[in-house]
């Protein structure tokens, strides 16, 4: 069996909260995964007035922060309301992207902590990820950080041309 050579090691990373200049960025992280892939739902790339307002969505009482190295943001994480009506205001679900290129260097999990910081600080108590069932690196990840899993959500997702299942795990804060 071949071995693969590890990645090399990125430089330091800073985690930091999102700023207006990161939008970019963002959504061409994001934009990757929705073309490519099942860690989001969305079915068609965010547009740059969309990507401004999602920002500016978290900005405020949602917090979001990004992972910079050498001055390029390779990663965000953010927290959007689980629900609108008011007895869920205290419930975040969270989201967290890398860059493919910086994959398996520990950003994700940096993310994912500083984001449990500023959600608890922000006052949220329940903190829910919704993973597609087969993203393993994604539910040890959240495992790693406290999440818990407390539901399996059937065939509630379709994209590429298959049904795609919600692994759902909670953290309270």
């Amino acid at each position: 069996m071949a071995v693969r050579p590890p990645r090399p090691a990125l430089p330091r990373a800073t985690i930091r909260p999102l700023g207006r200049a990161d939008a970019e960025a963002v959504r061409r992280i994001y934009n990757a995964e929705v073309l490519g892939s099942t860690a989001t739902f969305d079915l068609r790339p965010r547009t740059p007035e969309e990507q401004e307002r999602w920002v500016q969505d978290h900005l405020g009482a949602y917090p979001a922060v990004v992972a910079e190295v050498a001055g390029r943001v390779v990663g965000f994480a953010s927290v959007s309301p689980y629900r609108r009506r008011p007895a869920y205001a205290t419930t975040v679900e969270d989201s967290v992207y890398v860059d493919a290129e910086a994959r398996g260097q520990g950003l994700g999990r940096q993310l994912l902590e500083e984001l449990l910081v500023q959600a608890a600080r922000h006052g949220f108590h329940t903190v829910l990820a919704r993973i597609e069932a087969t993203n393993q690196a994604s539910i040890a990840l959240h495992q790693g950080c406290g999440f818990e899993p407390v539901g399996l959500e059937r065939e509630v997702g379709r994209k590429f041309g298959r049904w795609l299942d919600v692994c759902v795990l909670q953290r309270l804060l």
